[in-house]
């Protein structure tokens, strides 16, 4: 029997926030080389060796940042600073700007490529420290980032953004975003976190050109990226948006249906926000009958051979719990609530890893955790489960359920 939606779930909320939140703190400082460590393995032992990825720290000063705007405790915003200077020391160029994509342990460069990706996850960052620390000098690096996505990543001839440029902003043939991803020059992931940094920078920083850059962003998304047949999101594209693959990724329907609603309604343009309401209510709806398991849980995605892969990752379960969220506080229809519920209720049975802290990268189709990725990586974060967690508390408050 799941839980009903009370008070008490709020309370399990913010303490498995802070428990995610002290894990970080506790366990991935480095006290060698500065900042935080690159991986840890499922059993917490540090590699040593790890490189270290611009999007991990990137999203570490959002995570920190974040933490601080939402319970106000100092230790948070002293590993914010941590995050910011650690960001700005190593990773941003100072003869070309930007980030560069990865460093070695010591802090010296491995990867200078310029990922359109990381680029946005900084904006991310650096936009929520500003508003945490009020120093001007992150909004400045949050915006001339955007400016320098706006010069170098545009696509003008058939809108939209490309992947990836050379350090000093020329083309490249090889734009994967990593191993896994098709090398096509434009994806529904990088234009997924643009648009939700550019909204999280738009908050602090209401540019005109930013909010034209946005609406742009959701018309791309209505137009281009999103299924009108089948209400997903279409994942890899060629430069004139013809789709180059079949797979469909529940995680991030479900997390775009969403990301999408708050992008117009923090630049309130109420015409593109009954739209993105309409479109993401259809592709929760298509979610929860395509991808959702009987015990409430996300399943990672659809291949494209038409195999279904099983496995519920950690990040697809926390962002479904506020897509179904978001999707009940436009409707009123308690399906959406009671769906969030349970999968709440699978994140606390099954991936939260009770012994060791922080979540398991997956579970398979019986709950069992898959013990061989890291706790702790490249793309391993605490940035999607502490967000969900904030917005869901905030959200079940805004519903009285507190």
């Amino acid at each position: 029997m799941d839980k009903t939606v009370d008070a008490t779930m709020v309370s399990e909320m913010e303490a498995e926030l802070r428990n995610i939140l002290e894990f970080w703190a506790n366990n991935t400082l480095d006290e060698i080389h500065e900042g935080f460590i690159g991986e840890m393995n499922a059993e917490c032992f540090v590699k040593a060796d790890a490189e270290k990825g611009a999007v991990l720290n990137a999203r570490l000063l959002w995570t920190f940042s974040a933490a601080y705007n939402f319970f106000k405790e100092d230790k948070y915003l002293q590993l914010a600073d941590r995050a910011y200077n650690y960001l700005i020391q190593y990773f941003w160029d100072q003869e070309n700007g930007g980030l560069f994509w990865s460093l070695n342990p010591d802090g010296t460069v491995k990867n200078n490529r310029k990922q359109a990706y990381a680029q946005g996850f900084g904006i991310y960052g650096f936009s929520e420290y500003y508003k945490a620390s009020g120093n001007q000098e992150s909004l400045d690096y949050a915006t001339q980032l955007f400016q320098l996505i706006e010069t170098h990543f545009y696509e003008p001839k058939h809108g939209g953004y490309i992947e990836a440029l050379t350090n000093n902003w020329q083309a490249m043939d090889d734009m994967r975003l990593s191993e896994k991803d098709a090398n096509e020059p434009k994806s529904m992931n990088t234009h997924l976190h643009i648009i939700e940094p550019y909204t999280n920078l738009y908050r602090v920083w209401p540019d005109a050109a930013l909010k034209e850059r946005i609406q742009h962003l959701i018309a791309v998304f209505r137009d281009k990226i999103i299924d009108s047949e089948t209400a997903h999101f279409k994942l890899f594209f060629d430069l004139d948006w013809t789709s180059k693959s079949s797979i469909v990724s529940y995680g991030h329907d479900i997390e775009g249906a969403w990301l999408l609603n708050e992008a117009a309604h923090f630049i309130k343009d109420d015409e593109l926000l009954e739209q993105m309401k309409e479109v993401s209510i259809k592709m929760v709806d298509v979610t929860m009958v395509e991808g959702v398991d009987k015990d409430g849980s996300i399943f990672y995605e659809l291949e494209e051979d038409g195999h279904l892969d099983t496995d519920k990752h950690w990040w697809p379960q926390a962002e479904a719990m506020v897509g179904l969220l978001d999707a009940y506080q436009n409707t009123s229809d308690r399906i959406y609530l009671e769906a969030s519920t349970r999968v709440w209720n699978f994140i606390q049975q099954y991936m939260v890893d009770t012994e060791k802290g922080e979540w398991y990268w997956k579970v398979d189709v019986t709950g069992q955790p898959d013990n061989v990725p890291p706790k702790v990586g490249f793309w391993k974060c605490p940035y999607h489960n502490s967000r969900a967690l904030m917005e869901a508390i905030n959200r079940l408050k805004t519903l009285g359920y507190a």
